[in-house]
């Protein structure tokens, strides 16, 4: 099944909503598995900022061995596991050329945590970063229209650079 292409919306002010209603859903799906919960992670998650309209949801889990049990009961919840990165479990919902969701799970100890959450909030709480990371998406959108994993590698640069200030 082939990708949807990149897309740029403006902020909705729904998506923390979609978040909240999914996250309702995962928490009794995930429990026996969950370590340090489960966030909004992403441009949705950062009031303002246009995005991709799909919500990205970080889920952290005690053993991502044992999570793999989580793949089934996902499964019934409408997400597609694909195997992507090292030290992650990615599932997109409903597919990947109709993404509305996407969600990892993901151990609080591994650096991608931390990191995705410290970039979020410094999105949050810097207007002018989050700003020109909307500007470099909707550029890199319009460059990798179709390509997401160049897309995403585009954007590691600014990310980094934003992480180290």
């Amino acid at each position: 099944m082939k990708d949807a292409p990149i897309e740029i919306a403006p902020y909705d002010p729904a998506w923390p909503l979609m978040f909240a209603a999914e996250r309702d859903l995962l928490v009794p799906v995930l429990a026996r598995w969950l370590d340090g919960g489960i966030h909004h992670v992403g441009s949705t998650a950062v009031p303002g900022l246009g995005a991709k309209p799909v919500i990205d949801i970080m889920a952290g889990v005690r053993d991502l061995g044992q999570a793999r049990a989580a793949i089934a009961p996902l499964a019934d919840l409408g997400y597609l596991y694909a195997p992507y990165r090292d030290g992650m479990l990615w599932f997109c919902k409903p597919d990947p050329a109709h993404r509305t969701h996407h969600l990892i799970l993901v151990e609080p100890s591994h650096p991608r945590w931390l990191d995705r959450l410290a970039f979020r909030d410094q999105l949050r709480a810097d207007p002018q970063a989050a700003t020109a990371y909307e500007r470099l998406k909707r550029r890199l959108a319009t460059e990798h229209r179709t390509e997401r994993e160049a897309y995403t590698e585009a954007k590691t640069q600014f990310i980094h650079d934003t992480l180290s200030s």
